[in-house]
């Protein structure tokens, strides 16, 4: 892997960017990875824009901040706004593709812009419950930050004590994370 992978995701509160940061560390720390997460909150207690700021490498982190994102996903409107300071020439931008009306909010700068139908697919295919979790499967999908196997693992560790209440749900989740990778896939970012 080589340089830390910088990631940035952003969403309203209760979308549930920061589980899906803890998600992603826990999967990064499970195969021995150097990691660093930073949740931000913004201002407002409820209802403001939430950003995970996340690094994993192989070797030491050394600034805990970055300016530029490898991958800057937004889950709302208010997030692609928020969020757009941190992408640069190298960064894949990523946002929910439900989202209407922020195509002149998009950044200009991005190497790749992914409209992603998470939302929908989550919605349709499988349950809203698993949104986040499709997010996450689509940023390993372009990043190739952690194994499937080590973010199933993780979502396990996290979420193990609501699968034994029902079991269906482990099942949804797992492939929540394979979808969010084949819907990258499919844009030819792997």
């Amino acid at each position: 892997m080589g340089k830390a992978v910088k990631i940035a995701l952003a969403g309203e509160g209760g979308q549930g960017v920061q589980s899906v940061a803890q998600i992603l560390t826990e999967a990064a720390a499970l195969e021995g990875k150097e990691i660093l997460y930073i949740p931000n909150f913004g201002v407002e207690q409820r209802g403001g824009v939430s950003i995970a700021f996340v690094q994993i490498g192989d070797e030491k982190i050394g600034a805990p901040k970055f300016k530029t994102g490898d991958i800057v996903i937004a889950l709302s409107d208010r997030a692609v706004r928020r969020v757009k300071m941190h992408v640069g020439p190298e960064t894949i931008f990523v946002y929910d593709a439900s989202i209407e009306g922020v195509e002149e909010d998009l950044p200009a700068n991005a190497r790749k812009i992914l409209a992603i139908p998470a939302l929908e697919t989550a919605n349709k295919e499988l349950h809203p419950r698993v949104f986040n979790v499709l997010i996450m499967g689509a940023v390993i999908g372009a990043t190739r930050v952690v194994t499937v196997e080590k973010a199933k693992e993780a979502i396990e560790k996290k979420l193990g004590y609501k699968f034994e209440k029902d079991p269906e749900l482990r099942e949804l989740n797992f492939k929540a994370v394979e979808k969010g990778i084949e819907l990258v896939e499919r844009m030819g970012v792997a």
